[in-house]
């Protein structure tokens, strides 16, 4: 598994045989149907459509849905397997991820029996991609003054706004929608409705938003225009309930982003160690220099760091012990740490660095959004000061 580079035991959750062999099957699944793909990927903006279905008949997509929605019945832990599995093999264009560990858990967590039948089947089929719209053109983390609405309307809702910076945006045909069902209510009248989007009218998508990295993200805005979903699409039985549904899921979001940044790290470390120790300067392996070594020590030091504090976040999270506040910092410091790291191994790497052939390049443009979303790491520290 990508995490071989450091020297610390694999731990116990990892090694379960469920979670071990369907780890297995995700790094045969990406070594076979994604790894020849990612160059043209990067060219035409997206992932191929028809990896999702192939994902899902592999049994790869939402481990953690209840086997009675056609799921595995697994957990966090084998959403963790296949985050390692995917982005340590540096697949970061493809937004599984989010599709498996944040959009499906809403879905189990919050909706009614009926629509937990009607929708999760297709998320774990790959009938459906997954995506959830938070963030707004006007604002990013202030989720208190969004201003797409759904208001009712007969015998459902009208749903007016846009979202940007929507992962999977291109190619998702399930949407959670954060809206004001009672804009006077502030955050009280923000509810969570699903967007099925498949021959919807007034629903539009931008042209693919162009970005500094993952090229091959379908990251896209996307527009409500009069949208008229039905009343059982409101998530869950009760309006206004949105805001705290968000807070509840967000650590889970926020240790997702935690555990791609950490795989990223093995993997920059993997890719740059087998670099130094081949190419050569002034007659000798880059990796015979003292700094060379200097560099990597303090890297491989600060990954073990937030390697064992990674586990240990997903250990608490399995156990529903993890709170906000430890699950920003685990978001915070490890992306934080990510951008560090991969910029020292494009240093390490020399002029070679800086070219797209060398993962090291791709990795290092990649990176950088992840101090960003799921709430930059200001908001992060602004959490955590408030258990000070």
């Amino acid at each position: 598994m990508p995490r071989d580079v450091l020297d610390i035991p694999v731990p116990e959750w990892r090694q379960v045989d469920d979670v071990a062999l369907y780890g297995d099957s995700v790094a045969a699944f990406v070594e076979k149907e994604c790894a020849p793909h990612q160059d043209r990927w990067e060219k035409q903006g997206e992932v191929d459509r028809m990896l999702w279905n192939k994902a899902g008949e592999a049994g790869l997509l939402v481990p953690a849905c209840p086997e009675e929605y056609g799921g595995a019945g697994g957990d966090f832990r084998h959403d963790v397997a296949f985050i390692e599995e995917v982005h340590g093999r540096g697949v970061d264009a493809w937004g599984a991820s989010l599709h498996n560990a944040i959009v499906a858990p809403y879905i189990w967590a919050y909706a009614t029996e009926e629509q937990k039948q009607r929708w999760l089947p297709k998320l774990v089929s790959g009938e459906y991609v997954g995506a959830i719209a938070m963030t707004e053109p006007s604002g990013g983390s202030d989720l208190q003054s969004m201003k797409t609405t759904a208001l009712k309307d007969g015998n459902g809702y009208r749903v007016n706004g846009a979202k940007t910076f929507i992962t999977n945006g291109g190619q998702a045909n399930f949407i959670i929608v954060a809206a004001k069902t009672d804009p006077s209510e502030g955050a009280k009248g923000v509810s969570l409705v699903v967007l099925e989007t498949d021959g919807l009218d007034g629903f539009r998508r931008g042209t693919p938003l162009d970005k500094v990295g993952l090229k091959g993200q379908d990251t896209s805005e996307l527009f409500f225009d009069d949208v008229h979903i039905p009343a059982e699409n409101l998530l869950g039985t009760e309006e206004g309930k949105g805001f705290y549904q968000l807070m509840e899921k967000l650590p889970q979001e926020r240790l997702e982003i935690a555990v791609q940044g950490i795989a990223m790290i093995e993997r920059a470390l993997k890719e740059t160690i087998a670099y130094v120790k081949e190419r050569k300067a002034f007659g000798k392996p880059v990796m015979a220099f003292q700094n060379t070594q200097f560099k990597l020590a303090e890297c491989k030091t600060e990954a073990t760091v937030a390697r064992v504090f990674v586990d240990r976040c997903v250990e608490l999270l399995v156990e529903g012990k993890l709170d906000a506040a430890t699950a920003s910092m685990a978001k915070y410091w490890v992306t934080d740490l990510q951008n560090k790291i991969v910029d020292e191994c494009v240093q390490l790497h020399g002029g070679y660095g800086y070219m797209n052939e060398y993962p090291i390049a791709r990795m290092w443009r990649d990176a950088r959004v992840q101090r960003i979303y799921g709430g930059t790491n200001e908001i992060m520290k602004l959490l955590i000061s408030r258990t000070l």
